[in-house]
């Protein structure tokens, strides 16, 4: 069970680097603003308060996506038939394989982290992984080489994960695996914030970590998958539901 505020406090405790360093710039500058004087120092607050004014609304609109939405409650994710063999795959920090195993009580679960400490070297995952447990039974993954029998998953979920690959060519790749190890008729489930107008008025430069539209368009259609529905949860997250072109040639 998620408690409340969960989502944003979290943000928080494993980014709060960026939020000191943003306090300590903002003081740090008002007090050389004051110093100076006259327009400077009303140069000085306009700064402080667009800085501050930035923070609040990226936090304000993480707290809608990860605390408000339906984000992690699930309804939004299809009814499965009992029996059904599903996988989830995440980037180190898993706050769904649980969800999951509750939302489809007779399915089987797989989940695999594709975590590189060599390659995913952002403080915030490791301080989120030193939190968190993994799900009992995870397996580390490799993007290049899932442990998947071709044609064995009914529905392989992707949650605020796949951006992690930022390479174009390893993320085709990678969907390709996946494109292979689903039965016909399988879907692959992926929702991600996107590089859109949406996310840059929240998150400004923190957009650009983010893939645009014509990005995952691209990956999906260089691994023979097709958009068979696009929806938003949130005006911030968009999910694609994907299968497989009937003739991969």
């Amino acid at each position: 069970m998620r408690q409340p505020f969960q989502g944003v406090s979290n943000i928080v405790r494993f980014n709060w680097h960026f939020y000191l360093i943003a306090v300590v710039g903002v003081s740090l500058g008002l007090w050389f603003a004051s110093w100076l004087g006259g327009w400077w120092f009303v140069a000085g607050l306009c700064l402080a308060f667009g800085a501050v004014a930035t923070m609040v609304i990226s936090l304000i609109v993480s707290w809608y996506i990860y605390d408000r939405s339906d984000l992690y409650r699930l309804t939004w994710l299809p009814d499965l038939q009992p029996g059904s063999q599903i996988v989830n795959i995440h980037a180190g920090f898993d706050e769904t394989s649980g969800l999951l195993t509750k939302r489809y009580p007779e399915a089987s679960l797989q989940v695999f982290d594709f975590y590189d400490p060599e390659l995913h070297t952002e403080i915030s995952i490791k301080r989120a992984r030193e939190a968190y447990a993994p799900h009992p039974g995870t397996m580390a993954v490799s993007t290049t080489d899932m442990p998947l029998k071709d044609g064995s998953v009914d529905v392989i979920f992707l949650l605020l994960a796949a951006h992690e690959i930022r390479n174009a060519a390893e993320r085709t790749q990678f969907f390709a695996l996946l494109r292979q190890a689903l039965k016909p008729g399988g879907r692959i489930i992926v929702t991600e914030h996107l590089r859109d107008p949406a996310n840059f008025l929240a998150y400004t430069v923190g957009a650009f970590h983010f893939l645009a539209h014509e990005d995952w368009r691209r990956t999906f259609e260089g691994a023979a998958l097709a958009v068979v529905e696009e929806k938003k949860l949130t005006p911030f997250l968009t999910t694609f539901t994907l299968v497989a072109y009937a003739d991969p040639s």
